[in-house]
């Protein structure tokens, strides 16, 4: 009787959330394939945008995976490795975003039936991630090298890379026009791994085709002073000063206090302030610098002093314009004006100030060191420019990716059912339950020409037929969807390839994001933290406003 009556132990604090086994793991599964089915329609050439409109009121119009993922703001906590997957997938190889998020939702779906039939989770993990290695083996064997080509035929090579990526963006119609620039700007840094030497500018207005390559930098016109009209506008081979200091009078401290025995004393002190800045100018100009640019201000008085000798000038420019500058004309930032010597200045062919829609631009083309390109972008909405920018980043990772690993697949689907079949056939020697998990990877790899099929609105069952029995037949490879034609053609044939590391790092990370999920059997949320942190904001607020008021109080009030 005595063993009967146990007393309750209890071990959470009251209204804690748990929930565990089976029905845990189905429920990650089914957030996982909501969170997919968001993006799904994104994919391929004829996939559809997302307008996404935040609190603050801004709206995002974008079909990049990895953006879309990043705005919807996602709360559940399975769900969210999608997001890191995504952002990944971005930061990695910059394509192929929608992709990995479609591959780890399908290996999931896959695996539910199995979990609700009550297969132990690990089971299924040994069979993805033996498929998974078989997978990645399996791209590396059908890649094909660029390797040992002749820069024009590179260049070629590396431009379908980037059509293939810009064909499933905004700027779609315009591939091949964008796909020639992102190649020479990639092409034009050569192998610096900064991206930030890249730069991309957007003009609103205009059309697409009004964009334009700079083989050197170009930034917006910053702030300037009278006297600023007077200065040259265009210069031939000059010398270039980079200066991080401030150029202008500065003005007496507050409540600065000079104590003087003679009145006449105090124009000396003004006199020695005049001196400073006409000293710092005087340098400028000695040091044979045609075109003065500085991180900080300058003032009204050194823009006519410039001015008056035909020396260009622009202060505040941003930080990382001028440090693209330094890299392109070999000068290097003062942060002093004495001691300037030529080999701290840098050089162009060409400088001009040139109107850019209703922006003036400065253009530094012609660079010796040429470790920089800008791209200025040109559009007619907003939304639009900001897209295009987007896609053209993916391009250029794409296309750094392509010359750095130097092997291709076959896009359209084709390589997945290359793999599928490989891991098909691969599947019947294994004997036990294995061989149904390693069937089910594979038949989750067909997601990616069926849902292009689908976002074209053509019969993916009827087309994925076509397409095994094409790859069964062991001559047909290189075989994925036609999306002009809604049948099945050579991808490799047409020109529709993609870098083998964005196929192999979205195999991997859906695999290891799939298997992660499938080991969660118990979620745990706990009501303390939320509890602390509301008590903690509700807190800070109230020492904020505690401490405005005590503020007011002291300053504006008499004591009592």
């Amino acid at each position: 009787m005595a063993s009967m009556m146990q007393p309750q132990i209890i071990l959470l604090k009251e209204g804690t959330d748990t929930s565990q086994g089976r029905a845990q793991v189905v429920s990650n599964i089914n957030a996982c394939t909501a969170v997919a089915d968001t993006v799904r329609t994104t994919l391929g050439p004829r996939g559809m945008d997302k307008l996404i409109h935040d609190d603050k009121g801004g709206t995002t119009i974008s079909n990049d995976g990895a953006t879309i993922m990043r705005l919807l703001d996602i709360i559940h906590p399975a769900a969210k490795i999608l997001v890191d997957i995504a952002k990944s997938q971005d930061s990695e190889v910059g394509d192929g975003t929608t992709t990995v998020v479609l591959l780890a939702a399908e290996f999931l779906k896959e695996a539910k039936p199995y979990i609700e039939d009550g297969v132990h989770p690990h089971s299924l993990i040994r069979s993805y991630r033996t498929a998974g290695h078989l997978a990645i083996e399996k791209v590396k064997d059908l890649a094909t090298s660029i390797e040992g080509k002749s820069l024009e035929e590179k260049k070629e090579l590396l431009a379908k890379c980037a059509a293939t990526t810009l064909s499933s963006k905004l700027i779609g119609g315009e591939k091949e026009f964008f796909a020639s620039m992102v190649v020479d700007a990639v092409l034009a840094i050569s192998n610096d791994d900064r991206l930030n030497l890249l730069g991309i500018k957007k003009v609103p207005g205009g059309t697409m085709r009004d964009s334009f390559l700079v083989n050197g930098v170009a930034f917006k016109k910053t702030f300037s002073y009278a006297g600023f009209e007077q200065q040259p506008k265009k210069f031939l081979s000059p010398k270039i000063l980079l200066l991080n200091i401030e150029l202008e009078l500065k003005s007496e401290k507050e409540n600065a206090e000079i104590r003087l025995s003679d009145p006449l004393q105090y124009q000396s002190i003004v006199d020695a302030e005049w001196n400073i800045i006409y000293d710092k100018l005087d340098k400028c100009v000695k040091s044979g610098a045609k075109i003065v640019l500085s991180r900080l201000a300058i003032g009204d008085l050194a823009t006519q002093y410039f001015a008056d000798r035909d020396i260009f000038c622009a202060g505040r420019v941003a930080e990382e314009d001028l440090q693209r500058v330094a890299a392109a004309t070999g000068g290097t930032v003062q942060t002093s004006v004495n001691n300037v010597i030529d080999e701290v200045l840098g050089s162009c062919e060409v400088f001009e100030e040139r109107q850019v829609g209703n922006e003036r631009f400065n253009i530094f083309s012609g660079c010796p060191s040429g470790q920089t390109a800008t791209i200025v972008l040109r559009g007619g909405a907003d939304q639009f420019i900001e897209e295009a920018e987007r896609s053209l980043h993916d391009a250029i990772m794409i296309v750094r990716r392509a010359l750095k690993n130097s092997t291709v697949v076959p896009g359209g689907g084709a390589i997945d059912m290359e793999i599928s079949k490989y891991l098909r056939q691969h599947a019947r020697t294994i004997a036990g339950k294995s061989q149904f998990f390693v069937n089910s990877f594979a038949k989750a790899l067909e997601v990616i020409p069926r849902q292009l099929c689908d976002n074209a609105g053509f019969d993916a069952t009827d087309v994925l037929n076509k397409l095994r029995q094409k790859h069964a037949s062991g001559e047909g490879a290189n075989f994925g969807v036609d999306i002009n034609t809604g049948g099945i053609a050579d991808s490799f044939a047409n020109f529709v390839w993609e870098p083998a590391v964005v196929k192999i790092n979205a195999i991997n990370a859906a695999t290891e994001a799939a298997c992660l999920i499938l080991s969660v059997d118990e979620t745990v949320k706990n009501p303390k933290s939320e509890s602390a942190q509301g008590d903690a904001a509700a807190s800070a607020m109230a020492g904020r406003g505690g401490g405005a008021m005590r503020g007011r109080g002291g300053r504006g009030m008499r004591r009592r």
